[in-house]
């Protein structure tokens, strides 16, 4: 398919600058794959769409504050770092975006606010991108504390160019069943549950089953080919427990719903297929870009958010969807007015 293909108008109004009141009180569109039924709910309704045996793979990641604000030695310069992931602990090495770029050299020592946290520039990896190293004398989690108390919660552009990060946005930016720290953005189609409706849910017979995925800015980078086929994703470093693919595979075999909660979890579970249609362990990185047509092996249910135009997300809902059907679903969104992007209202695809 074509770029083109996945490009619509979506009025700048509806991209959502804040998460619901509370948590599970989000709008809920249900689409049905087989009948092409298009419904309207809350996502507290999601309940009603899961029975006994039914599994819900969550991604478990962890939102780290990874925008630093700082500046150069000698100049004063100030400068953005935005962490994207930690390349080696012991020699403190991290691939990081810069920003001016045009001003951040290779040899550069970078000051981050009063504290003792420094960095060294040691590489130029793209035009935004650097490798650099933490001059820092505490172990990892002294250092990572440090990283904490100086960064900023790392909203999406498309929301903080809007408004200013919040300290809401520490916790509403986050899973609560987030667990494990390596994630730059959230995978925020689970944003949308709260204690109750897990436990609803649980009580009902549906299990909660986690596998983890650390979402890099690959997940939002732009595609910029209008041939999909030449698109190249970043590598995501991830890990599918194997109680994980016990529980997924009895409900394959059960013939129950598998649901992945999310892109990220989709992507996860289509990156580790045996070659019978199960699901097997695994830990390490996948750079798989789904869009349609594709062939799903494990996950036959989806919930996910509303996804900005040419994004890789969408193209991978409408690969899960049908991409016709989606494409009307994203049209009465938009014409009912539903919320899009992270912070936005959700859709089930069944």
């Amino acid at each position: 398919m074509k770029l083109s293909e996945f490009r619509f108008d979506l009025p700048q109004s509806l991209i959502a600058l804040y998460p619901s009141e509370n948590r599970g009180e989000s709008r809920l569109m249900v689409v049905n794959r087989k009948t092409k039924q298009i419904e309207h709910k809350m996502f507290s309704d999601i309940i009603n769409y899961f029975e006994d045996g039914d599994v819900m793979v969550t991604n478990n990641t962890k939102v780290f504050p990874a925008r630093l604000f700082g500046q150069k030695e000698k100049t004063g310069a100030k400068i953005e770092v935005f962490l994207l992931r930690e390349l080696n602990r012991e020699h403190r090495l991290w691939d990081v975006l810069v920003d001016p770029a045009r001003k951040i050299r290779v040899g550069n020592k970078l000051y981050f606010g009063d504290s003792d946290l420094v960095a060294e520039v040691i590489d130029n990896t793209t035009s935004r991108g650097r490798t650099i190293r933490f001059l820092y004398d505490g172990d990892h989690d002294a250092l990572m504390k440090a990283i904490h108390e100086l960064g900023e919660t790392p909203l999406p552009d498309e929301i903080r160019f809007k408004r200013k990060v919040e300290a809401s946005d520490e916790d509403r930016y986050q899973t609560i069943y987030a667990e494990h720290v390596g994630a730059v953005a959230a995978p925020t189609a689970g944003l949308h549950f709260n204690k109750i409706i897990m436990k609803r849910m649980e009580l009902k017979g549906v299990t909660f089953t986690p596998l983890t995925l650390h979402v890099g800015l690959g997940t939002f980078r732009q595609v910029d080919v209008e041939d999909l086929t030449k698109h190249k994703t970043d590598s995501e470093n991830f890990l599918i427990p194997e109680n994980t693919c016990n529980l997924v595979n009895e409900g394959i075999d059960s013939n129950r719903r598998i649901c992945a909660i999310g892109t990220t979890v989709l992507k996860a579970l289509e990156s580790s297929v045996s070659a019978d249609g199960h699901l097997k362990p695994i830990e390490g990185w996948t750079d798989k870009f789904i869009f349609p047509p594709y062939d799903f092996r494990i996950p036959n249910a989806l919930l996910t958010n509303f996804h900005l135009p040419e994004s890789i997300l969408i193209m991978m809902t409408s690969a899960f969807g049908g991409y016709e059907l989606i494409k009307e679903a994203y049209e009465i969104a938009i014409k009912e007015k539903y919320k899009f992007f992270s912070y936005g209202d959700a859709m089930l695809i069944i």
